[in-house]
């Protein structure tokens, strides 16, 4: 599987690791990702396979479904398993489409 970074370069959206620097933020859409956490798989009492939480914030200026496709494309062409959710920023002007899913720790990096 091609890491988060290579996953994210297929959707064509800008993106940034938590956010952009200020005065770099693209014109919307435009995506932020982080690791919230971590569910960790055990095995004989230590860590056997690490896998962490991705938030991938989809950040638009309207309703728009055509990039949410783009970003749900990716993810299901990887069969990534994903929950989705939507709110209205006001203080942003912004609506944030929030999907959650588990990625091994090892893959999140990876280039290829």
């Amino acid at each position: 599987m091609n890491g988060i970074i290579s996953l994210l370069t297929e959707t064509g959206i800008p993106f940034a690791y938590d956010h952009f620097a200020e005065g770099d933020s693209p014109d919307p859409p435009f995506i932020c990702f982080l690791t919230e956490g971590s569910d960790n798989f055990s095995a004989d009492g230590s860590v056997f396979l690490k896998v962490s939480t991705v938030n991938l914030e989809l950040y638009t200026d309207r309703k728009d479904p055509d990039s949410e496709s783009k970003v749900e494309a990716v993810l299901d062409r990887y069969g990534i398993f994903y929950n989705k959710s939507e709110v209205w920023i006001e203080t942003e002007k912004l609506f944030e489409v929030l999907y959650i899913f588990e990625m091994e720790e090892s893959q999140i990096w990876e280039t290829k």
